[in-house]
């Protein structure tokens, strides 16, 4: 049984991650705050644990693998699926930052994400780090600085400065979808390194 590449469009997996992402933002505005910490760890971590197991079980990665299958790629038979990163990611941003920055971050792993994934695939002539390309940072860009111009807007935050602090939010945005940190997935990157500098932006500019 042959899985997609990492190179390959895979627009099963990108529709998978936004609405994996766009749920989790869903439940995250439903849950008080006092309660989506432990409702993070609590959704992530049997999950995390499974996917851990079956590298060491021949039987349930198998039988993971064909039930994932149309949302895997070829690299992630054996090795930890980018779902993994991507609620372990989730779930330290839950912990780490504030309420407003929260939403922000889910808002861009959603969209942002995949977006320049896809972009990065199917334009990337100019490689700026490894595989990334300067059009897939330029679509990461876009996104994040209108889903921030809509989410400012929305939540009534910070409008006398409104395109300033989109901007720097779109710049934030493109920059987590482009450097890497060692090894790290970019699924547990992207949250995590949005979510730390847009919590410096939002305290800067008097979002909180």
């Amino acid at each position: 049984m042959s899985l997609k590449a990492r190179n390959d469009i895979h627009l099963a997996r990108r529709v998978w991650h936004f609405s994996g992402v766009m749920v989790i933002f869903v439940l995250y505005a439903l849950i008080p705050s006092d309660r989506a910490r432990i409702t993070a760890l609590v959704l992530s971590v049997p999950f995390i644990v499974l996917d851990v197991l079956r590298l060491y079980v021949p039987r349930i990665n198998r039988a993971l693998t064909w039930l994932f299958r149309p949302f895997m790629r070829e690299n992630e038979r054996q090795r930890l699926a980018g779902l993994s990163f991507l609620l372990a990611g989730v779930s330290l941003s839950i912990w780490l930052y504030p309420r407003p920055v929260v939403f922000l971050s889910l808002l861009f792993l959603a969209v942002a994400d995949p977006l320049a994934s896809y972009f990065g695939i199917r334009f990337g002539r100019d490689k700026l780090v490894g595989d990334k390309s300067l059009q897939g940072s330029m679509a990461a860009f876009a996104a994040c600085f209108l889903l921030s111009l809509l989410y400012f807007s929305v939540m009534d935050l910070m409008r006398e400065r409104m395109f300033i602090v989109c901007l720097i939010s779109g710049l934030i945005g493109a920059c987590a979808e482009l450097i890497p940190v060692g090894k790290l997935d970019d699924n547990f990157l992207f949250p995590v390194v949005s979510g730390v500098l847009l919590t410096g932006v939002f305290y800067l500019f008097g979002g909180l």
